[in-house]
């Protein structure tokens, strides 16, 4: 047995060289070498990590009501420890649900909760400056669609570089990280997605890691970059980090199922099972260790496919069951490495103090200033959505609608109120719906993205919102802008130009308030069937309440009404064709009689027009602002959020 172990061990020297030429070759012919040192090594120290999650326990109920639920507490990480110096690339493995990408959070300083456990940079916890100085690549590529590789990375960059950085020198940056990470052939080439033809899964991969090697990391947390690639590409990435840790960065990754050739580039490796520590340490002397322990794979194969096995409580020869190997491995590791790897850990109370002392001094949190945030989000929107708003199908169906309505319509007059007042409604309702559902799409598909750029602290909130509000402005105003002056004189309405504005402006006023109703079923809801659905019922509701349908509304149920933007709406529309006291013929054009006292009218009303003003503009500052609070919900850190957290755990 020893004698084939060290014929095992000889042929992965011969591995481990035959891969050594292999990241040469490969880094000289398809990657560029990064050879930019890191400025500030960072040394990562976790001791004794622990993270519980609590959530509501299941109980099922038959004919008798349940009282409510006891609580439950998960642990997710029990007692994890560590230690990643400049310079090396630690792995953390184990199969799905074993803790890896809570960990991998933690680390990286974004998972609030229940944690406990002492997590160092250099000695100090977590702040501003660290944040400053850390790069986290997430499991999916958040990215853009339709912005092309130079694009996401250049605005990356004006937003991510501090202000002593010059515009030019940040574009420079860009476009110095474009060729180190080997982009420049797709350079131009846009991100794409699931529907949109664009770079390769290992090019976007490769834009992720590249959007965070702008900030020159000297820590970098990366989740699955391997996931969904091929092994050649996969291999590709990994050679990417490898050298960038040769450069004296700190990288951290977890890995699912790495092939041999990725397993021997790490420098050390964490195998977590249920959120215990079964090993940590070198990778090339993980096989040493668990032979020492009694397992010994019965045939060659590859390292990582063994440990997952073992992770998952399966031993060489099947001899034992689940339960046993696990209960065996984590004592191992408890006799075998914790102690040791603790009193490495171990710090002095004083050293301890000076750090915390040190850890006052915080840099400014953001990079930038906020009017530098609008401006760039607000370029990055417009380029963004340029596809979306002013696309062919969406510019026919307004100007089909308005010629049909025009149409039917044609020149009607005083003679025919009832003509002239529901093409007054027809509009308020075809313009309360229209921006409505455009504007519930805004936040949803942006959620993942703005998540990931709150966390890595690129922007405020605010600044992010009203760039959203006002690179939405041009198809929200030009288009029922065109439609108003198609509708407007073929409908035969008053032609003057103070009834004109009233109208138009009456109609655009209107058009924010339900583009402010959408933002905000959007942002609360968050899920497009959902927030679709409920924004309908509210908008036929306000329909049916608006005045025009029913005249008499019981008085039970007559409050609605005073919500309805379609009500106030059509009041102002009916402002600007008709003024008290204004007459129209009735009873065969015998005799006149009040356009205020005509059903349709007189339900709504003519008078009162600043109130309804008043009252749409109260409802386009209040709906924004629940969109507003309600997005504050995505991308919070270091808060304590079950739901939320108790996902984590699923990796």
């Amino acid at each position: 047995m020893r004698k084939e172990r060290k014929m095992d061990v000889d042929d992965e020297q011969v591995q481990v060289m035959d891969l050594e030429a292999q990241q040469k070759k490969t880094s000289e012919s398809d990657l560029p070498k990064i050879q930019k040192k890191a400025k500030h090594p960072v040394i990562l120290k976790f001791k004794d990590v622990v993270y519980k999650v609590k959530f509501p326990s299941q109980r099922k109920k038959f004919f008798k009501q349940t009282t409510s639920s006891p609580v439950r507490e998960r642990v997710i990480l029990n007692s994890i420890s560590g230690v990643v110096y400049p310079g090396e690339m630690l792995a953390m493995l184990g199969p799905s649900g074993s803790g890896k990408t809570t960990l991998l959070t933690a680390l990286g300083g974004r998972l609030g909760g229940n944690l406990k456990g002492s997590i160092t940079y250099d000695g100090k916890p977590f702040s501003n400056q660290m944040k400053r100085n850390t790069g986290f690549v997430t499991q999916d590529d958040v990215l853009h669609a339709h912005l092309t590789v130079t694009e996401t990375l250049v605005y990356t960059a004006l937003l991510r570089l501090p202000n002593t950085f010059t515009k030019e020198q940040k574009i420079g940056v860009a476009e110095e990280v474009i060729i180190q990470m080997g982009l420049t052939r797709c350079k131009n080439s846009i991100i794409g997605g699931p529907l949109l033809r664009g770079v390769s899964g290992g090019e976007r991969k490769r834009v992720s890691i590249a959007q965070e090697m702008l900030i020159d990391p000297s820590l970098l947390f990366l989740d699955e970059p391997t996931s969904g690639l091929d092994s050649t590409t996969a291999q590709r990435i990994v050679s990417v980090l490898w050298e960038l840790a040769q450069g004296g960065r700190t990288v951290v990754m977890t890995i699912h199922q790495p092939s041999s050739r990725l397993f021997y580039m790490f420098h050390k490796v964490l195998l977590l099972s249920e959120g215990n520590s079964l090993y940590f340490g070198s990778g090339s002397h993980v096989m040493d260790y668990f032979e020492s322990v009694g397992y010994v794979p019965s045939v060659p194969m590859n390292p990582a496919d063994f440990l997952l096995d073992l992770a998952n409580g399966v031993s060489p020869d099947e001899s034992e069951d689940i339960v046993t190997v696990k209960e065996k491995l984590i004592v191992a590791y408890k006799n075998n490495i914790a102690n040791e790897l603790k009193a490495d850990l171990r710090e002095e109370e004083n050293e301890e103090a000076d750090h915390r002392k040190e850890a006052n001094t915080e840099i400014e949190k953001w990079p930038t200033t906020w009017w530098q945030q609008y401006t760039v989000l607000l370029k990055r929107g417009l380029r963004e959505r340029k596809h979306e708003s002013f696309n062919i199908l969406k510019i026919a169906q307004v100007l089909i609608v308005a010629f049909i309505v025009g149409l039917l319509w044609w020149q009607s007059k005083i003679t025919h109120l009832q003509d002239q007042v529901g093409l007054l409604y027809f509009s308020t309702g075809f313009w309360g719906f229209f921006p409505l559902f455009d504007a519930i799409f805004a936040f949803p598909p942006e959620r993942m993205v703005l998540a990931k750029e709150r966390s890595s602290g690129m922007y405020r909130l605010s600044s992010y919102f009203f760039a959203r509000m006002v690179s939405d402005l041009p198809v929200e105003l030009i288009l029922p802008t065109v439609y108003v002056i198609i509708t407007y004189f073929m409908g035969g309405l008053k032609r003057n130009a103070a009834s004109f504005l009233y109208y138009l402006f009456s109609l655009l006023l209107s058009i924010m308030v339900s583009q402010g109703l959408g933002l905000a079923l959007g942002a609360l809801v968050m899920d497009l069937k959902a927030a679709t659905t409920l924004g309908s019922v509210l908008m036929l509701t306000f329909l049916l309440a608006g005045g025009f349908y029913v005249q008499n509304i019981p008085a039970f149920i007559k409050w609605i009404k005073y919500l309805s933007i379609l009500n106030y709406n059509f009041k102002l529309l009916l402002g600007s064709q008709f003024k008290p006291g204004d007459t129209y013929p009735c009873d065969g054009d015998t005799k006149v009689c009040l356009v205020e006292d005509f059903p349709s009218v007189r339900s709504v009303g003519i008078r009162g027009q600043f109130v309804s003003a008043i009252v749409l503009v109260i409802m386009f500052v209040g709906y924004r602002l629940i969109a507003y609070f309600a997005l504050t919900r995505i991308g919070v850190t270091r808060k304590s959020r079950t739901t939320k957290s108790w996902l984590l755990c699923l990796d």
